[in-house]
């Protein structure tokens, strides 16, 4: 008998116990700096050489880079160990999920990672742990060093769209699995939040695991309240024995 694919769409809530805020809960960035936003605001961004000063010098100071998985990546490798097949379609940067040994074949980063740089101009990548170099030698505003364009965080800033073939993916995945847990995630944010809407369309079993209400609870077959380190690991457990 085949086992299940399941996927998970995985949000910050997933990562807060490795030491990355959220954003969007109570006590989130957002809601506590609502000014931060432009330093990853794509327009203000690329318009601002002060904006960018200022978002190079909070890469410096992000936990980020230096962030270590926790349980609930932990637990998503070893369910996928177990032979259960499993995708990881995730809003978060950090790469966490990767880091904890899930081969990177299977994690879509639907807002792409923040350990690599990107040039806008030539697309350009590399390590973002060499541009902070840069930065840490003097460099306020690093430029590329192919063609002098101005360099972001590969991640998907406000004001850009996701990438269409990632996205497309995540929907074909979201249809085609047996469960669906959405873990750490608000379901705020669109295109990303829909992919509950379009699992409990396609009678995929939903349950979502978060501290907080989200928009989709009434259509999960589950929902989960408890804290996402101890409530993931037991959940996906009982996923090994279906």
């Amino acid at each position: 008998m085949s086992k299940p694919l399941v996927a998970l769409l995985s949000g910050a809530g997933i990562s807060t116990d490795s030491g990355i805020p959220d954003y969007r809960g109570p006590n989130g960035v957002w809601r506590k700096d609502p000014e931060a936003e432009k330093l990853v605001t794509y327009d203000y961004y690329m318009g601002d050489p002060e904006i960018r000063r200022q978002s190079w010098q909070l890469r410096r100071k992000n936990r980020t880079l230096q962030a270590e998985p926790n349980a609930a990546h932990r637990a998503v490798v070893e369910l996928e160990r177990s032979g259960v097949p499993v995708r990881v379609i995730t809003q978060n940067v950090d790469g966490l999920h990767q880091l904890a040994g899930l081969p990177a074949r299977k994690v879509l980063e639907l807002h792409g990672t923040a350990r690599e740089f990107l040039c806008t101009e030539c697309h350009a990548r590399g390590p973002m742990a060499d541009a902070l170099a840069r930065v840490d030698a003097g460099e306020d505003d690093p430029a590329c060093l192919v063609c002098g364009g101005i360099l972001k965080s590969a991640t998907v800033f406000f004001g850009e769209r996701l990438d269409p073939v990632v996205l497309g993916e995540a929907v074909a995945i979201t249809k085609a699995c047996q469960v669906f847990i959405a873990v750490g995630s608000s379901l705020q944010v669109q295109p990303a939040a829909g992919l509950a809407g379009v699992a409990a369309d396609h009678g995929v079993r939903l349950v979502i695991v978060n501290a907080e209400p989200t928009p989709y609870d009434d259509r999960a077959d589950e929902v989960v309240r408890e804290p996402i380190g101890t409530a993931l690991p037991k959940l996906l457990r009982t996923l090994v024995t279906v």
